[in-house]
């Protein structure tokens, strides 16, 4: 049994952020329908390639982008622009706990599917907002993108080399704020849920990406705050932590990572560079952060006398945090990833061999457990919908382009 079990949650959202959430609630045992416009579904759907391939190694039209993000979920294909279509999710709304979208602020309202038209057939209905700016200030009505609101928010003013290196910013190589945007939703939803047992109903939650990242900005964010000047691009180097940093060795790159004194000590002595102990401009992380440069520039020209390999094993010998730079590809064949079973088989219509990166949330009662791989459009149409119209009207609902998938 999962942690939701019983939960039923109505996902709207197209792209990343909100099918993250949705996905994530799925996980943990929601029963999550995935509504979408019929004919071409998900915006993500068409994002390919790569395409799954099927048990003939031929190509589906399935990406691999949208199956990122809507395992163990129900498609529904219904046409929410008529009116037919907004009857069907009223009804359905009446038997849900949760609601998550992330259309543009105030959209949804011609529809009849805003909080305030929901909430009035459920009061007890956690309606979740997911947009770029949030529903209120001068931007609300904008759309907002990952890549866009990486720059806005300052996040890419930090991400990429130095600035005198010539080299621009650079974003982050996943859509993290839609990523980070999700697992705030996942905890705001589960908040609210809870709180109903308090306040005695459902409420509304209102989720910007702008103020997602600038919330992430963490430490950096705090650094300005505390001095007044902006923090700036330093490629791999860590602004507070010296040694925290990537090292080119005799072959490839590698990471060293010293969080503290007695960290340095022992990464001084894996590595046969006992000599910097004795320099006081790099007994405490303080002086190493102000003699940055020069303790640099001694390590980088210490560790290309070998190769990558044989420093990451000496100095993990120490209980040093340190890595090599893996591929994707070698990520996943780590043996700690393995495991901890981080890919996973799940049998695809499809794909009986189909595989997904895993739920990385171990619960020892109420585990993750997945029931389906991510739908096909409309897959699930019949079976849902079935609890809220006979046959002979879904049949004629279907005739008439306002839902879509399969009837017996």
């Amino acid at each position: 049994m999962g942690a939701l079990k019983g939960i039923r949650v109505l996902d709207l959202s197209r792209v990343l952020a909100g099918p993250w959430c949705g996905q994530i609630l799925a996980d943990l045992g929601a029963e999550v329908i995935k509504i979408e416009r019929p004919q071409c579904g998900d915006d993500t759907r068409m994002w390919g390639p790569p395409w799954m391939l099927d048990a003939h190694g031929e190509q589906t039209r399935e990406s691999g982008y949208y199956q990122s993000a809507n395992r163990n979920k129900y498609s529904v294909a219904i046409d929410i622009t008529r009116s037919e279509g907004q009857a069907i999710l009223h009804e359905m709304v009446k038997t849900a706990d949760v609601v998550i979208e992330n259309y543009k602020a105030g959209s949804l309202q011609k529809y009849s599917l805003d909080y305030e038209t929901l909430s009035d057939i459920n009061p007890n209905l956690v309606y979740c907002s997911i947009t770029g700016f949030g529903q209120t200030g001068p931007r609300a009505a904008e759309p907002g993108y990952d890549f866009i609101i990486q720059g806005m928010s300052g996040l890419m003013s930090i991400t990429g080399e130095e600035e005198d290196s010539g080299c621009g910013a650079q974003k982050v190589g996943v859509a993290v704020v839609d990523i980070q945007t999700g697992l705030y939703a996942t905890i705001a939803i589960q908040a609210a849920l809870l709180a109903r047992h308090q306040i005695g109903r459902g409420q509304h939650i209102d989720l910007s990406l702008l103020d997602v990242q600038v919330a992430g900005l963490a430490n950096q964010g705090m650094n300005y705050l505390t001095t007044g000047v902006s923090p700036k691009r330093m490629g791999n180097s860590h602004p507070n932590i010296v040694p925290y940093q990537t090292f080119s060795a005799k072959d490839k790159e590698f990471i060293v990572a010293c969080g503290n004194d007695k960290q340095f000590k022992d990464f001084c002595i894996a590595i046969g560079y006992t000599s910097l102990l004795e320099d006081g401009r790099f007994n405490r992380n303080q002086d190493r952060v102000r003699h940055r440069e020069v303790l640099i520039e001694l390590l980088s020209a210490h560790f290309v006398q070998q190769n990558a390999e044989s420093w990451v094993s000496a100095i993990h010998a120490f209980k040093v945090p340190v890595g090599l730079i893996n591929s994707v590809a070698e990520a996943l064949q780590e043996p700690q990833i393995q495991h901890r079973e981080m890919v996973v088989n799940i049998q695809h219509l499809l794909n009986p061999e189909f595989q997904m990166i895993g739920s990385p949330i171990k619960l020892s009662e109420t585990p993750v457990e997945y029931h389906h791989a991510p739908p096909q459009l409309g897959e699930h149409t019949m079976s849902v919908l079935s609890q809220f119209k006979a046959e002979h009207e879904l049949r004629l609902l279907k005739g008439m382009g306002v839902i879509d998938g399969k009837i017996a």
